[in-house]
């Protein structure tokens, strides 16, 4: 009797690991300036904050799309909450130890989220 083969879905991931695993299925998706930021010490909500812009409305979700079901299929994580989906300028996926922000470029550049967290230890996903 052979023994069945280990996957990916009895691991669990660290807050850390979830959110540059995020960042990379990301970029798989070719997400623009990807920011992870450590907010461990900052606010009591979240971990992380994972930043990143799609070029257009379709790509954001095609951003989405992709963590949401490589979460689901592989981790069986689902996300507390998504909003923004039905316009795609600003998507937010609440997965509680990350927060994922998936912005077109205008409105990435008219939220500035990144200047709030500025001073948050942050590293770029390439």
């Amino acid at each position: 009797m052979t023994e069945p083969a280990r996957t990916e879905e009895t691991r669990e991931l660290s807050p850390e690991d979830l959110a540059l695993r995020i960042g990379e299925i990301a970029s798989d998706k070719v997400a623009q300036d990807i920011r992870v930021f450590d907010l461990r010490e900052i606010v009591s909500y979240t971990d992380y904050f994972v930043i990143c812009s799609g070029g257009t409305e379709r790509q954001t979700k095609a951003i989405h799309d992709a963590i949401y079901q490589e979460l689901k299929d592989v981790y069986g994580r689902l996300p507390r909450r998504v909003e923004g989906l039905t316009e795609s300028r600003w998507i937010l996926m609440d997965y509680l130890d990350a927060v994922i922000h998936i912005f077109t470029p205008d409105a990435r550049s008219y939220y500035r989220l990144e200047q709030l967290w500025g001073d948050a230890p942050s590293q770029t996903i390439e």
